[in-house]
């Protein structure tokens, strides 16, 4: 019997194809910045569905006033063509003069939306209707707000980076339809800041690693006759006779000190150290993901925690700026 041969995958849409391609090059035409000022030279116009509808219903209705000779239909005709007409230069003007400006951008986790927040400007009157999306999100995802004459709004764009490492941010799209809905205006904004993303925490986290005890801990250490590490403190009240160091007793006495006693505490004090070592046999990205869920572990727990990655040891230290260190080193590492 012979095998079945599989149907020739489709061919792209010659339509998809060709949208990419303006894409690209519209994208090509706009530099980087996180500031960018609505000009003539970067707002761009085109009628809708509803824009074509409207001017081929223009033409039947002159066509049918021409043959009928209905003055009335030259009246209705030239009246709604200057209807679109102002309408033209309403939307084009909603965008043009505008100020675009990105706040600071907040790292996030891989896997975590990303949250844009664009401010626009107005430098005269108010502006209606107005939509920011990532220009390659669907159009549902459009973030509608109005500007207030000579003052601004705020737009909160957001997107899902899958993967960890320093991002550029991708193109926005602002666009309009204000105020018949007969033309598109749009402009494409490519902003320059990075997005640092961090790897996606494990989830369920696994236990911390044990402490590691590292010699050289705030008492004075020495060896004892049974070999226990062992060090000296001040006499307390109930102490056993058998700890005090009775061949310091006679001095001490006698130059008006204190009785001194062993102290059988262990004088090495204990550090937390994440290493890539810890986290098994598992595949590099799965142990960035455990050193993560590590990291936010360890500082929850407000201890002093250390980072072993290959080529690189962050010492141990607590607080928000270690763990913010840990983190960036972990988005970064190659």
């Amino acid at each position: 019997m012979a095998e079945a041969v599989p149907p020739p995958s489709p061919a792209p849409p010659v339509r998809g194809a060709l949208a990419t391609r303006l894409n690209t090059w519209f994208e090509s035409r706009v530099a980087r910045s996180d500031t960018l000022l609505l000009t003539q030279r970067n707002v761009y116009i085109l009628p809708t569905r509803a824009g074509f509808t409207f001017a081929f219903t223009l033409i039947v209705l002159l066509l049918a006033s021409i043959n009928y000779q209905l003055n009335l239909g030259y009246v209705l005709t030239f009246l709604l063509a200057g209807s679109g007409i102002v309408s033209m230069h309403l939307t084009h003007n909603t965008l043009r003069g505008l100020t675009l400006r990105l706040r600071p951008v907040v790292p996030v986790f891989a896997g975590d939306a990303a949250a844009l927040e664009v401010v626009l400007t107005s430098p005269g009157s108010a502006r209606f209707g107005i939509g920011v999306k990532v220009q390659a999100a669907r159009a549902e995802t459009l973030t509608w707000i109005d500007v207030p004459a000579l003052g601004q709004a705020g737009a909160h764009v957001s997107f899902v980076p899958a993967t960890r490492g320093l991002h550029l941010l991708p193109t926005l799209s602002v666009e309009t339809r204000f105020p018949l809905g007969l033309f598109r205006v749009w402009a494409l904004w490519r902003p320059a800041s990075s997005l640092l993303v961090y790897p996606r925490p494990e989830r369920p986290a696994a236990n911390l690693p044990a402490a590691r005890p590292v010699p050289g801990g705030p008492t004075l250490a020495r060896h004892a006759e049974g070999g226990e590490i062992e060090g000296v403190r001040g006499y307390r009240r109930g102490d056993p006779l058998k700890l005090v160091v009775w061949k310091k007793a006679a001095k001490a006495l006698a130059s008006g000190g204190e009785l001194v006693t062993r102290d059988t505490r262990a004088s090495a004090h204990q550090e937390l150290w994440l290493g890539w070592n810890d986290c098994g046999a598992l595949a590099p990205e799965d142990r960035l993901s455990r050193l993560t869920a590590w990291t936010i572990s360890a500082h929850r727990a407000g201890a002093d925690f250390g980072l072993q990655l290959p080529g690189r040891d962050i010492p141990p230290e607590s607080g928000d700026a270690q763990r913010l260190r840990c983190l960036e080193a972990l988005a970064l590492w190659r």
